[in-house]
């Protein structure tokens, strides 16, 4: 009976009075999964939404294996079901045409890679954002203990003396509404109107991905995401239901060939973008295109912050982004969600009143969540460095990136695992990235693409090896300052300069070099490596101070 009143007192507080013991601004991926951590654990929680309609966005589409088992550990895992959501095994990077196959590694222990007796995989899952979100609404709705509003939160309510937080005002229906809480969570998303007064850090964003949904594509690659590289910025591709797929193209700022001049970003991508597509896509992204359904989101890097501001949380994309090409914002999203209720717990915080036990724990959560999310925002930062390559040494770290996934075994396994968010050790990631950028240099002075693990490969290795030598041959022209110009004043791709070569000189005689020149070219190739691993460690350095800061 007690338990029974207990509940009715709290949910006429909440209905009647809007008052809670936790307001959550936001009923996005964060929010949802809150709210439904913080009611299952008997808390009394008000959701705040400005609109409840389905949303349409074109990221946040794919959950990576470390989002799935959060998902259910928040016992969530339903919310995957009856959306048309695809499994995802792993991806495929096509490099200039080429691909090799990186799927998700065995059974993680303790962070190692091991095989279970079953030979199973860990899988993610692809589907529409918009009807994912609305699955995770209905899941929160139906947990005890929350209600879920309607209503468009204009400013927070702040105690001017104190500086504490004592909820949020809003507009319901057209009428000014107050909600009260002693916590008070924001978790509004990329353009949240209250992080510029409470985060010290704003996002730096330098592209956008455009979107189209293709139909009925024929990918190379069945159930799996694909990254696009060749001369331009990325472009990636995967399933969102049996018959869409997602296309994602990486359009930088100020991009020449996405100038009003030239077609605007239409036209970039008819002209630059679907040629560089493997062949079996270029129809469906042909008729996307035409359709001209084209939608835009922002690229942002956020750096996560501590939080010292009493009463109030800001959480999820809000307080901490990274670029989307990784597909890592939902996974850190849930594993934040799991890392708070155990730290926000009852048993560890019994009242949210507490501010100051609560921002201590919120500095523990701070610290805590860096094995995961330090990992994914490094990586997912750094990898969009290297597959938007814009400069020779990047170029460079970009083929020795390539041709390192070749090597296959625990090449792939240790970055995939890293990307999944199954593998939470940022020592493995610093490991590879500078493994990566070691054999990029190994690649220059060999002159070779995908180095000693040529025996005993496939065919298709074979063939990729053969193009990585292609690869490097050319990067060693760009470094030499050789720029061949189209008839247009543009250089050429780096495909099409090899095949130039290919057709105006013999390749076994241009690469003969005797003795003599090989010594006379070391200083050059020295020269390289030592700016090639210079770069390396300059787009590291930043991202990892960025994660040091408090």
């Amino acid at each position: 009976m007690t338990t029974s009143t207990n509940t009715n007192t709290a949910t006429l507080r909440r209905t009647r009075h809007h008052e809670a013991d936790i307001v959550i601004v936001g009923a996005g991926i964060l929010g949802c999964a809150v709210a439904r951590a913080f009611g299952s654990q008997g808390r009394s929680v008000l959701l705040l939404e400005r609109n409840l309609a389905e949303p349409q966005r074109i990221v946040g589409e794919l959950l990576q294996p470390g989002g799935v088992a959060a998902l259910e550990k928040l016992g969530l895992r339903d919310c995957l079901e009856e959306i048309d959501a695809v499994k995802v095994h792993g991806y495929e990077v096509i490099y200039y045409g080429k691909g090799v196959d990186i799927p998700y590694p065995e059974t993680v222990v303790d962070g190692e890679v091991h095989t279970d007796d079953h030979g199973r995989r860990p899988e993610g899952r692809s589907f529409h954002h918009g009807r994912f979100i609305q699955r995770l609404r209905q899941a929160a709705t139906n947990t005890p203990n929350v209600t879920v509003v309607e209503t468009t939160v204009t400013d927070v309510i702040k105690c001017e003396p104190t500086g504490q937080i004592l909820g949020v005002e809003a507009s319901t229906a057209g009428k000014q509404d107050y909600f009260f809480a002693p916590l008070t969570i924001i978790a509004d998303g990329y353009a949240s109107k209250f992080r510029k007064a409470y985060i010290p850090h704003a996002p730096v964003s330098r592209s956008k991905f455009w979107g189209l949904e293709l139909i009925d594509a024929d990918l190379p690659s069945p159930q799996h995401g694909h990254v696009i590289l060749g001369d331009g910025a990325p472009v990636l591709l995967y399933q969102i239901g049996t018959h869409e797929t997602r296309a994602l193209v990486d359009v930088p700022e100020h991009l020449p060939s996405a100038s009003v001049a030239n077609g605007g970003v239409k036209g970039h991508l008819r002209n630059n973008v679907l040629p560089s597509l493997p062949p079996s896509v270029r129809s469906s992204f042909a008729a996307a295109l035409d359709k001209g359904a084209l939608r835009s989101m922002p690229n942002s890097f956020l750096p996560p912050s501590t939080q010292k501001t009493p009463g109030m949380i800001l959480l999820g994309d809000a307080m901490n982004m990274r670029h989307p090409l990784t597909g890592g914002g939902m996974t850190v999203a849930f594993n934040d969600a799991v890392l708070l209720r155990e730290l926000l717990s009852p048993e560890k915080v019994p009242f949210f009143e507490d501010t100051r036990l609560v921002l201590k724990q919120m500095k523990t959560f701070h610290w805590r969540r860096k094995s995961l999310t330090s990992v994914i925002n490094i990586l997912a930062q750094a990898l969009y460095a290297l597959f938007a390559a814009d400069d020779p040494s990047l170029k460079t770290l970009q083929l020795g990136c390539f041709s390192y996934f070749l090597l296959g075994g625990p090449c792939i396994d240790g970055p995939v695992g890293l990307l999944a968010g199954i593998i939470r050790q940022p020592l493995t990631l610093f490991y590879h990235f500078f493994a990566v950028a070691l054999y990029s240099v190994y690649l220059l002075f060999v002159g070779r693409g995908a180095g000693p693990h040529s025996e005993g490969s496939s065919p298709k290795d074979k063939e990729v090896e053969a193009d990585m030598a292609e690869k490097v041959e050319v990067e060693e022209r760009r470094w030499g300052g050789v720029s061949e110009k189209s008839e247009g004043g543009g250089t050429e791709s780096v495909e099409a300069e090899s095949k130039t070569h290919d057709h105006d000189a013999g390749r076994g005689k241009e690469k003969a070099q005797t003795p003599i020149e090989q010594i006379l070219r070391l200083p050059l190739t020295t020269l390289q490596a030592l700016a090639v691993f210079w770069k390396a460690v300059m787009l590291l350095a930043p991202l990892v101070r960025s994660e040091l800061r408090s």
